[in-house]
C-alpha cells in the first residue's frame, strides 16, 4: 500500500511540474522563475550593438517635452501634412490635397497655394485637438525651402508654434 501511495504521489508531482528546459513558440520562450516557480514569458529581442552607450537626459526626455511632430510629404501630384503624437505614434491632425473637399477648391494640387491651404487646414484641425506646438525635422533628402517652407510658414501664421530642427 505504501508503494502504491508513493508511486501515485510521484506520478502526480512529476506530471504537474513543468520541465525546466525552455520551450520556444514563434520566438517567445517560457522559463521558470527561480523565486516562485511560476512560468513567465518574455519576447526575444536582438542585442544592441552598443550596449554600454550612454543615453543623455535630453534624449530620454525630448519625446515628453516636445510631444508632437510635424510631417510634410510633397510629391509631384499632391501635398500631405500631419501632426503626430511622438509617444503614442497616433496622428492628431491630418490634411492633404487628395481629400475630396480640398480637390474641388484648388486649381493645382501641388503648387504653393495648395501648400498654403494644407497648412491652414492642418492648423485649424490641430487647434481643434488642442495642439499648439510641434517640432519639425526635414527628411534627409528634403531641403527646407519652397513648398515645404510654405506649409510650415502657413502653420506658423495660423497660430501653431513650429520648432524647426535643421541638421
Amino acid at each position: 500500500m505504501e508503494e502504491v501511495k508513493s508511486d501515485l504521489y510521484h506520478r502526480l508531482v512529476t506530471s504537474t511540474l513543468p520541465s525546466l528546459a525552455p520551450r520556444s513558440f514563434f520566438g517567445v520562450e517560457d522559463f521558470l522563475d527561480d523565486d516562485n516557480s511560476r512560468p513567465y514569458t518574455y519576447q526575444k529581442e536582438k542585442k544592441s550593438k552598443t550596449p554600454n552607450k550612454h543615453v543623455s537626459f535630453k534624449q530620454r526626455t525630448i519625446a515628453y517635452m516636445e510631444p508632437f511632430t510635424l510631417d510634410v510629404f510633397i510629391s509631384k501630384r499632391f501635398v500631405s501634412a500631419s501632426i503626430t503624437h511622438r509617444v503614442t505614434c497616433k496622428q492628431v491632425a491630418v490634411a492633404g490635397t487628395n481629400s475630396k473637399d480640398i480637390k474641388a477648391a484648388l486649381k493645382s494640387r501641388s503648387d504653393i497655394p495648395a501648400c498654403l491651404a494644407v497648412g491652414q487646414i492642418l492648423a485649424d484641425r490641430a487647434r481643434e485637438a488642442d495642439v499648439y506646438t510641434a517640432s519639425y525635422t526635414p527628411r534627409e533628402r528634403d531641403k527646407f525651402e519652397g513648398k515645404i517652407r510654405a506649409v510650415v510658414q502657413s502653420l506658423i501664421d495660423n497660430g501653431i508654434d513650429v520648432k524647426i530642427y535643421l541638421d
